[in-house]
């Protein structure tokens, strides 16, 4: 077979890897995987429109596997051929690829990686966390295997793999940091050893002038300086090696980052120093310093820092490895003879039937066949209440059962369970780039060079003005040193990955990370009014009765509790609440409708609509069925022989946090609205309950979308809240949309936040969370762009100019070790943040 694009996919020079243009394909066969046909006539046109592009020698595509293969001359690239099918109304398929990238260490060198995986053909889009050390790229499918973007950042000067998913992917991530974070830590240990003679020789004098005498006449300072000249080549050569190793090739690629930064300025002040060691004739008259503390001090101090930076971000991304860890790896399977064996979860398949002891956890998600138990849904939902479930009830994979014995029937299994969508998208969101980010990254991808540049004109500045070669040596290696752009790099990913990880286990999931700054910006929240305001389920609202209201109900609940219409429910539903006793009845018949009729203790009995009574019906009752029907309440109408003995409202009941979380949002200033699709006067009723004035009421599906867009004219951008099938337009339509996790899988899909439990209280802790995450952002790029701003200057010796000291190159190393760990550490306060309306 001719060779295919993806086998080239890895950028064509490498010496501009970050480079945005897109080599052009080499001759062969590309393969792209095609959506939205349906029949041989889709198929022609498809080849048909692949076949008339420039370059093409032959085309084909296969219905049954959705493929298409197109020879080529090499003119013809993956962007080109999924263009012209998109043309032809059959888009190509798109995917995303993800990888675990070794070696970067700023922000430079996330723009480099992303540079380097847009150049392969085929990728539509690409970004790098610097936080989390994974990159994405979306790709053409069938254009684009791992292989080739593997290659390509490889090719940049990284080492990249494929990442898993799951649980395997959270294990895989902690191993990587674990051992990240345990190399740092051993390599700090060596430099710090290797680095204290060095510095005891170099500095014991200054604070001790005793010490210097002494090792003049019982060492020398010949001999002192060669102990230096080797413990600092064996700091660089052993645990500084990792700088070279990843800053040199950036050099050589003219795209340094900050381990060149690292290598440049330890470089010269170690060249600097053997000079002055080993040959001090050639250096101007009273140069002859030796830095090589300065030198040493310098890798162990930025290795110290990146030690405690692995270690914070490891807790950063702790979000994941806790999802995965609700993860169970056996689970009871149940035969039909009710045998049970333990199986791996890996082989449940839906259906199964499961068997659950007290404190099991759950191992996918399902419904209950037998038993009664409260299960603590806590870590999924953040729900800290026990939800009790009975059969038929939903359960959810990675929840805890309580002390009740139950079986569950799988309904979802390995990447369908909830948890498994939830560990997805938590990943997603935290490997996402806000809008701000590209700002940062235009900065980082110039800042290495122009801190380079600084350093060449300080050098040149203190020449000139007569400051010493040796004061310019100090000088210029201190801005090398000082310079932070690890700071800028982190300053975002790592506040989205703490912020995103902190919401999921508040019950809030961001399924796309750009929500959280468009939610920053919303100022009309609105609602959809059945299942999200409300309970989405009628429930008795009301009962007046002729008599005894109790023994009314009681007889009422008896004849419905033949009928399995949902308001049928609600009425038997609160006799039970009220622990009334049901008579017996009989000659139970519905008459479609009108109402249910049947017999109780001689007795004939009638509910249903008000055309169902053969009776009048008096004044007070018929004033309370006005009322009701004016709130929007559903009203029946009862009748015992020739006399009225009831009359019934039901009607959607609000949500007990409703009022709390709609006064909660006017305190924040914004303005909450109710889109429905039901009638005015139900609308208005719940509003006026709950003190919502902007009601769009009586919307159709289709028309919610236009809604939502009136609502943004009016009021600005627009957060909706919503949970049906009907809501998706306008979900999708809004600035965020955001889901009920108890709603309809379209919906959620539709959505960019979802509440995992359901639970309203989500609307204001999402809301919070955006703030809270933004502002943090805010706070991370102050310090990151004024550190550098503040620090360069002094490092390039500003502070002389009033008589004030020139930097050393080792405080400038501890300042600029201690600026990322300072981001990292203010983003994991965002672990702190609490569930709004406890």
């Amino acid at each position: 077979m001719d060779q295919s694009l993806t086998d080239a996919g890895a950028p064509q020079s490498s010496e501009n890897p970050s480079s945005g243009a897109k080599p052009s394909a080499t001759s062969g066969t590309l393969t792209l995987e095609v959506t939205g046909m349906h029949c041989g006539g889709c198929v022609r046109r498809a080849e048909t429109a692949l076949s008339e592009m420039p370059g093409t020698t032959a085309a084909r595509v296969n219905l049954a596997t959705r493929r298409a293969e197109i020879d080529h001359d090499g003119s013809l690239t993956p962007d080109m051929a999924a263009a012209r099918l998109a043309e032809a109304g059959y888009p190509a398929s798109e995917t995303t690829l993800v990888l675990e990238i070794d070696g970067a260490t700023c922000g430079s060198c996330a723009a480099r990686i992303e540079g380097a995986l847009r150049a392969v053909p085929g990728v539509e889009e690409a970004g790098f966390n610097l936080a989390n050390s994974t990159a994405r790229a979306r790709v053409l499918t069938g254009a684009v295997t791992p292989e080739a973007l593997i290659r390509a950042v490889e090719a940049a000067g990284y080492g990249a793999q494929e990442a898993l998913s799951g649980a395997s992917a959270a294990e895989q991530a902690e191993a990587r940091q674990a051992a990240e974070a345990q190399g740092l830590k051993r390599d700090t240990l060596i430099a710090g050893a290797l680095s204290l003679p060095v510095v005891v020789l170099a500095m014991g004098g200054h604070v001790f002038p005793a010490f210097h005498h002494w090792v003049a006449m019982n060492i020398g300072m010949t001999v002192s300086n060669v102990v230096q000249f080797l413990l600092t080549t064996l700091v660089l050569a052993w645990p500084g090696a990792r700088f070279f190793r990843m800053g040199l090739p950036t050099l050589r690629h003219l795209a340094p980052d900050m381990n060149a930064l690292v290598v440049l300025g330890t470089s010269a002040a170690w060249a600097f120093s053997t000079v002055a060691t080993f040959a001090p004739a050639l250096l101007p008259e009273g140069a002859a310093h030796v830095y090589f503390e300065a030198a040493a001090v310098i890798v162990t101090l930025i290795l110290a820092g990146r030690w405690m930076e692995a270690r914070a971000r490891g807790q950063a991304s702790a979000a994941i490895r806790r999802l995965a860890g609700l993860q169970v790896r056996e689970a009871l399977l149940q035969a039909p003879d009710g045998t049970l064996s333990s199986v791996p979860v890996s082989a449940l398949e839906p259906g199964d039937l499961i068997a659950l002891r007290p404190g099991d956890r759950l191992p996918v998600d399902g419904v209950v066949t037998e038993g009664s138990s409260d299960i603590d849904e806590s870590m999924v939902t953040g729900e800290p209440i026990p939800a009790t479930r009975r059969p038929g009830d939903p359960v959810i994979g990675g929840t805890v059962n309580g002390a009740g014995a139950l079986v569950m029937r799988a309904t979802a299994t390995g990447g369908d369970t909830m948890l498994s969508r939830i560990m997805q998208a938590v990943d997603e969101a935290q490997g996402a780039k806000l809008p701000v980010q590209n700002l940062v990254d235009r900065v980082a991808q110039v800042f290495v060079p122009a801190v380079i540049l600084a350093a060449l004109v300080t050098f040149a500045a203190w020449l000139a003005f007569g400051g010493g070669f040796g004061n310019a040596v100090v000088a210029s290696v201190s801005v090398l040193v000082v310079a932070c752009p690890c700071a800028m790099g982190l300053a975002v990913p790592v506040s989205i990955m703490v912020g995103t990880g902190r919401a999921s286990e508040l019950g809030v999931l961001f399924r796309r990370g750009d929500a959280l700054q468009k939610l920053r910006d919303v100022r009309v929240v609105a609602f959809d009014k059945t299942g999200t305001l409300t309970l989405g389920k009628p429930a008795l609202s009301g009962v007046m009765a002729e008599g005894d209201e109790d023994a009314a109900l009681a007889l009422l609940a008896a004849l419905e509790s033949r009928s399995e219409h949902p308001i049928a429910h609600a009425i038997v539903s609160a006799a039970q609440e009220r622990g009334l006793d049901l008579p017996e009845v009989e000659e139970v018949k519905a008459i479609s409708g009108e109402g249910l009729a049947g017999r109780s203790e001689g007795s004939e009995l009638r509910i249903g609509n008000r055309d169902f009574l053969t009776v009048p019906l008096p004044r007070a009752l018929a004033e309370q069925a006005a009322e009701w029907e004016g709130t929007g309440a559903t009203v029946l109408y009862a009748q015992r022989d020739a006399q009225v003995l009831a009359v019934l409202a039901v009607s959607d009941v609000i949500r007990e946090e409703a009022p709390r979380i709609i006064a909660a949002l006017k305190a924040q200033g914004l303005r909450p609205a109710m889109v429905t699709g039901d009638s005015e006067a139900a609308a208005r009723h719940v509003g006026a309950a709950l003190g919502i004035e902007m009601i769009r009421a009586g919307v159709k599906p289709m028309d919610k979308a236009a809604a939502v867009e009136d609502l943004r004219t009016e009021g600005g951008p627009v957060a909706f809240a919503g949970d049906g099938i009907n809501d998706a337009p306008a979900l999708a339509a809004a600035d965020v949309g955001v889901a009920m996790g108890s709603g309809t899988d379209i919906a959620m899909e539709a959505a960019e936040v979802v509440l995992v439990g359901g639970d309203l209280r989500g609307v204001p802790t999402a809301l919070e969370l955006s703030r809270r995450t933004m502002a943090n952002i805010r706070q991370n790029l102050f310090w990151a762009f004024a550190y550098n701003v503040a620090l360069i200057p002094v490092a390039a010796g500003l502070l002389t100019l009033w008589d004030g000291p020139l930097l050393s190159p080792m405080l400038a190393s501890a300042a600029m070790a201690a600026s990322s760990v300072l981001v990292v550490t203010n983003a994991l306060r965002l672990r702190r943040v609490q569930q709004a309306l406890q």
